[in-house]
C-alpha cells in the first residue's frame, strides 16, 4: 500500500473515531456533544471518498473500513441518541440509571438499537449489490445518522415542540427508518459529477432545499431536507416514476 492510500484510510478512520465518542457520548446524557460528532463524522465520510477520488487511491481495506465507520457513525450512535431521546422521554431526564428502569421501560430504551443490525444489512447489501454504482437502492446510513443528527438538534432545542412524540411514535419511525435501509426504493446519489441543470436538476433543487430550510429552521432544517429527500424518492417508486 502507497503512501497516498493511507490519506482515505486516515480519513475514515477519524470517522471511526467520531462515531464511538458519539456513542459514548449520548449513552452519558450528552446528546449534543453526539450531534457534532456525527457531523464531523459525516465531513470525514465525504472526505475519504474525495480524497480516495482525487488521489485514484482505492483499496479493498478502504471498502471494508469505509462500512465499518459507517456501521459506527451512522448505525451504532444514531441508536443510541434515539434511546437516549427514548429514556428522556419516559423518566424526563437524560441522566436516569438504565437499571433504575423498570423491565417494559428497559425494553423501550434497548429498542432502538435494533436500528444497528439493519445498517449493518443496508452495509453488506451496497458492498456486493453492483446495481448501486450511480444510485442508491434504499436509504444510506450516512442520511439516516445526520436526519437522527439534525433531528436530536431540533429536540434539545425546543423540546416542548415534541410533546406529542410519544416513545411508541417514535419507535415507529425509527422502524420506517429501518425498513428504508434495506429497501428497493431508488434514491438519487447526491454527488455531483458535473454542474449541468439536465443532469442534476433533482441534486440542484435539494441543494436549494437545503439553504431555505437551513436559514428557516437552522440546523435541524437538514432533517427536513432528509425527510423531503425520502418522501420524494418513494412517491416516484411508488407512481414507477424513473
Amino acid at each position: 500500500m502507497n503512501i497516498k492510500q493511507h490519506i482515505p484510510n486516515s480519513l475514515t478512520s477519524m470517522n471511526v473515531i467520531c462515531g464511538i465518542l458519539a456513542v459514548f457520548f449520548a449513552l452519558n446524557a450528552h446528546i449534543d456533544l453526539a450531534i457534532w460528532l456525527i457531523f464531523a463524522g459525516a465531513l470525514f465520510d465525504f472526505g475519504d471518498g474525495f480524497a480516495a477520488r482525487a488521489l485514484k487511491a482505492y483499496s479493498d481495506i478502504g471498502k471494508e473500513l469505509d462500512s465499518l465507520a459507517d456501521l459506527i457513525s451512522f448505525g451504532a450512535a444514531p441508536a443510541a441518541i434515539w434511546s437516549t431521546i427514548i429514556k428522556y422521554q419516559l423518566t424526563n431526564s437524560y441522566s436516569t440509571d438504565f437499571f433504575t428502569l423498570n423491565t417494559a421501560n428497559q425494553v423501550l430504551v434497548l429498542l432502538p438499537f435494533i436500528m444497528v443490525a439493519f445498517a449493518a444489512l443496508r452495509l453488506a447489501k451496497f458492498n456486493v449489490d453492483t446495481r448501486q454504482t450511480e444510485n442508491f437502492l434504499g436509504l444510506t446510513t450516512t442520511a439516516t445518522g445526520i436526519f437522527t443528527a439534525a433531528f436530536a438538534y431540533k429536540f434539545l432545542q425546543n423540546p416542548d415542540w415534541f410533546n406529542w412524540l410519544s416513545p411508541t411514535i417514535l419507535l415507529v419511525v425509527i422502524g420506517i427508518f429501518c425498513a428504508l435501509l434495506i429497501s428497493e426504493v431508488p434514491m438519487f446519489s447526491l454527488k455531483f459529477k458535473n454542474m449541468k441543470w439536465a443532469e442534476n436538476k433533482e441534486r440542484f433543487v435539494l441543494l436549494f432545499l437545503a439553504l431555505v430550510f437551513i436559514a428557516l429552521l437552522g440546523v435541524g432544517g437538514i432533517a427536513a431536507v432528509i425527510l423531503y429527500y425520502i418522501v420524494i424518492s418513494v412517491a416516484k417508486w411508488i407512481l414507477g416514476i424513473k
